[in-house]
């Protein structure tokens, strides 16, 4: 049962979450309007709170801080009449998602006004299931950058009047400073303002705080464009040399084979290119980059917000302590083992982590990391694949072929089987893994 859920409460709603656009209570319908006036308490921002002040006969409670608190007040308010006031559609990246989580679906009724996004749309023309939308309220900019090819069309939430500026900064500086910028505020409302420009000339003062970016991307000729396949190019990335190379991470993230939802472990990161490619293949997927070196671990940092992750988590420390640190959190759905597997322990404490189901990837470019992949291979089966990079290069005044370093690639999924008998058991107590 959810927190606020009573079984004596009848199928009746008592929670009742109402949109609101610029234009107040001249945009809500009369079964909104009805459910603020006889509400007992009425939650909501102060902008809301103020635009619905008129109609508002019980108690007026601004949301407080931390946010989490406010929601514990509206349940305990359960079987009460309560109102939410929210920002157009409530259920697109709106305070409906999370009372959601705490709080019986069938004992709310929700009453959406248009989002920014759709009104945006509407302003401009634009077909909604052909746009990005993207809300960057309270989230970085580098979110944007994946989503930057040419002729691509952007609707982009800012968190305040100061978004929009830093917004075309970023296009600027990226190498699509020529997109069209059009920047529309508190849309509805009789301030509402819509402003065309480029990227590049970008000039417009005292941005009102609502405010959306509509971009429509063109890229110039050094524009930094992050392809959709996996196996990006190597320059995309800052590396001191330790990174995975591109034809060989390409078919390292194809022997990961990424799923919706899922959990990686970048073990030995060197550069981040494993796990910021992982989490670039979907926005719903999650990584660890597990790194021993300090200066490389904050490289990753770089790479990841330069490559639009930047929620990508790094961890510093050395493979396989740190691992144990780990293992009470969420079991990773995958591992990729690229630097440090010859160590001791390394495979053995991977393997132990990994959750029953899940797939292992590991790349031996020396002969001691060769000798444990195969006694990996020998002890729990798996596939091997030996992975050979020729490049032209010149040769004198002519040009032949030179060849990289092979690499051998394990690939393992671990039965259901060998389920332990809870999450987080102790990795150095695992028996009958390869080390």
């Amino acid at each position: 049962m959810r927190d606020g859920e009573n079984a004596s409460l009848t199928a009746k709603p008592w929670l009742t979450i109402v949109g609101l656009g610029e234009d107040g209570l001249a945009g809500l319908g009369d079964e909104a309007k009805q459910a603020i006036a006889s509400a007992r308490l009425v939650f909501g921002g102060a902008r809301h709170l103020a635009l619905a002040a008129s109609l508002i006969t019980g108690e007026s409670c601004p949301w407080s801080s931390p946010f989490e608190t406010a929601i514990d007040v509206v349940v305990a308010m359960a079987g009460m009449p309560v109102v939410v006031l929210a920002s157009g559609d409530p259920f697109f990246h709106g305070v409906g998602v999370t009372l959601s989580r705490r709080i019986d679906p069938a004992q709310m009724r929700v009453l959406p006004a248009p989002s920014a996004f759709s009104l945006a749309a509407a302003r401009l023309g634009w077909a909604l299931q052909d746009v990005v939308c993207l809300s960057l309220h309270g989230r970085p900019l580098d979110l944007l950058r994946p989503h930057l090819h040419a002729g691509t069309r952007i609707l982009a939430l800012t968190s305040d009047g100061d978004g929009p500026g830093a917004v075309a900064s970023l296009l600027r500086d990226s190498g699509f400073g020529a997109s069209g910028f059009i920047v529309l505020e508190a849309m509805g409302g009789p301030q509402e303002r819509v402003t065309r420009q480029t990227a590049a000339r970008f000039d417009l003062a005292d941005c009102h705080s609502l405010n959306v970016c509509a971009i429509e991307v063109i890229a110039g000729a050094e524009a930094r464009i992050l392809a959709l396949s996996p196996g990006l190019a190597d320059d995309l990335f800052e590396h001191d040399g330790q990174i995975t190379k591109r034809e060989v991470r390409a078919l390292t993230l194809s022997a990961l084979s990424p799923r919706r939802g899922e959990w990686l472990w970048d073990i030995g990161a060197g550069a981040g290119s494993i796990a910021i490619e992982w989490m670039l293949a979907d926005p719903s997927l999650e990584a660890i980059a597990i790194e021993a070196h300090p200066e490389r671990a904050t490289r990753i940092g770089r790479n990841a917000r330069a490559l639009g992750v930047p929620s990508l988590r790094v961890v510093e420390g050395k493979a396989p302590e740190v691992l144990a640190s780990l293992a009470g959190q969420r079991r990773p759905d995958a591992i990729f083992v690229g630097g440090g597997g010859s160590a001791p322990g390394v495979m053995a404490a991977a393997l132990a982590a990994l959750r029953p189901g899940g797939r292992l990837v590991a790349n031996a470019v020396t002969t001691e990391m060769e000798a444990v992949l195969l006694a990996c291979h020998a002890e729990s089966g798996g596939s091997l694949t030996r992975i050979d990079i020729a490049r032209a290069a010149p040769v004198g005044t002519m040009t032949g072929w030179r060849p990289a370093m092979p690499v051998m690639q394990w690939a393992f999924t671990k039965p259901l089987a060998d389920a332990p008998d809870r999450d987080g058991e102790d990795l150095g107590n695992m028996q009958g893994v390869p080390a």
